[in-house]
């Protein structure tokens, strides 16, 4: 399975262009994706200022970015469910600063929605 093979009992994600071992894609129904934009909050950026001074990892901006991350999955998710999938294969995700200050990440991921089984 992928880096972010992830499995429940009624859907299937995986980085694969495959399905899980032991099953089989039974129908591809297209392209679908998501996408999710994060501001940088002030005072996110004023303590990763002073992470990268003295050091260490950025809780707050991993936060937001793991949610960032999680809300465009589960908008591909909806997307997919909607076409009748139950499951999406080869996952690309895809990482953007936008805005005239960089103030903002954009999160897109996209992946084929197949019928697995």
């Amino acid at each position: 399975m992928g880096w972010f093979s992830k499995s429940d009992e009624s859907f299937f994600l995986s980085t694969l262009a495959s399905a899980a071992p032991g099953q089989q894609v039974q129908k591809v129904l297209g392209v679908v994706h998501g996408e999710a934009i994060i501001g940088a909050n002030i005072f996110r950026d004023m303590f990763s200022s002073v992470r990268d001074v003295v050091g260490g990892r950025a809780g707050g901006y991993e936060r937001a970015l793991a949610g960032a991350r999680d809300a465009a999955v589960d908008d591909m998710k909806t997307a997919a469910l909607e076409r009748g999938a139950n499951g999406v294969i080869g996952l690309d995700f895809d990482y953007e600063v936008l805005g005239e200050t960089n103030g903002m990440m954009m999160v897109a991921v996209s992946g084929t929605a197949v019928v697995v089984g």
